[in-house]
């Protein structure tokens, strides 16, 4: 079991990534909280209820209210968000109440953003359950739902009080699901740790296989390395962009293909494919380096095809949320662990990135 610190100028909250936390929650929270509060709400979606509800509720002595959220990108929306909180409402919550965001990254933002909103804000915990979420997305604050232009263009920061990454409920995470969650840890050890890169090179099989201890590793490495760089830039002023790797044109692809086709870490690895590409055009990254970091991307695939034009894709880049005052900002790697943000990108030089990437997607198709 390891512990990891997050610290911001607004909030201060451990990260456990181990074995066995959710059967003793109540007691983890109750060193947090002090006790646990009158009202407590959970968050999940009724496929990980049905299969880890159980397991839960084990250290309640008194079930909390359970609000269902279905899978998918398309109820990431703020409809979804006027249910709940109307269902919260009618349920008695207070300022004094508390929500367990318990489920994958869809389940966290929304989690996060009811946290809040309701009552103009109330405490939450993460418990993520996808290998995506343990390692990125409930970690930093960061909250939101979707809208018709472009993913999480609405929400708030938001921290969450202590955040419980459960190695144990990785078990019944289909191997898709798995490899997408990887293309994270894959981003986080090529933005920021070239240890993690070796280690995800040398121990593939230990890693698709679910050794624990592996996984522990990765999982630890990337929390840690995404904590570093949120205690610095909380709010994405500067540094934080750097965790948006893959994310420019990952974004776009799933709003181009209505969120249907990928996984957003499938999408965010063509993504990453692509932003190598300009990479290695640029001269950030020499060519050598370009096809190891490809390589270890495809290691942890496969990924799915695409069908998508460039221009599509150049259209939905538009409404990128790192955009400012019309200006696309794009994240390149700078050699192997290192990365910067450039805000000079040319069209022309966006759609050869894209071009490049779904050549790449028909070949490995074929």
């Amino acid at each position: 079991m390891q512990t990891i610190r997050v610290e911001t100028p607004s909030a201060k909250y451990d990260v456990t990534a181990g074995s066995g936390l959710i059967r003793t929650l109540v007691p983890r929270i109750e060193r947090i909280a002090g006790r646990l509060p009158r009202r407590v709400f959970v968050i999940t979606s009724p496929q990980i209820w049905a299969l880890w509800g159980t397991t839960f509720l084990t250290s309640f002595t008194e079930p909390p209210i359970t609000l269902f959220l279905p899978a998918g990108e398309q109820h990431k929306t703020m409809a979804s968000v006027a249910r709940l909180l109307r269902e919260m409402v009618v349920a008695g919550g207070d300022r004094g109440s508390l929500l367990i965001a318990f489920g994958g990254g869809i389940v966290g933002d929304v989690g996060g953003f009811l946290a809040a909103v309701f009552m103009r804000g109330i405490p939450y915990i993460q418990v993520p359950t996808t290998f995506l979420a343990q390692v990125d997305s409930s970690v930093g604050g960061k909250t939101g739902v979707n809208v018709p232009e472009g993913k999480n263009l609405v929400g708030s920061f938001h921290h969450p009080l202590a955040v419980f990454a459960d190695i144990e409920v990785l078990g019944t995470l289909p191997d898709r699901e798995l490899r997408a969650g990887l293309m994270e840890s894959v981003k986080a050890g090529i933005i920021r740790d070239r240890a993690l890169v070796r280690f995800m090179e040398e121990h593939v099989d230990e890693v698709l296989g679910r050794d624990g201890k592996a996984l522990e590793k990765v999982i630890a490495a990337s929390i840690r390395m995404k904590a570093g760089v949120v205690n610095r830039d909380e709010r994405e002023s500067g540094l934080r962009m750097i965790l948006n790797l893959g994310h420019t044109v990952g974004h776009a692809i799933e709003q181009a293909t209505r969120y249907k086709a990928l996984l957003h870490g499938e999408a965010v690895g063509w993504g990453m494919v692509a932003a190598l590409y300009l990479a290695r055009h640029r001269g950030t990254i020499s060519s050598r380096q370009a096809e190891r970091m490809e390589s270890l991307i495809h290691l942890y695939g496969p990924l799915p095809p695409l069908k998508v034009r460039a221009t599509k894709l150049m259209a939905a880049t538009g409404g990128d949320k790192k955009n400012v005052g019309g200006v696309r900002r794009f994240v390149l790697p700078v050699g192997i662990g290192d990365a910067g943000v450039v805000e000079d990108v040319t069209p022309a030089e966006l759609v050869a990135a894209m071009n490049y990437m779904l050549v790449q997607a028909r070949e490995r198709r074929a």
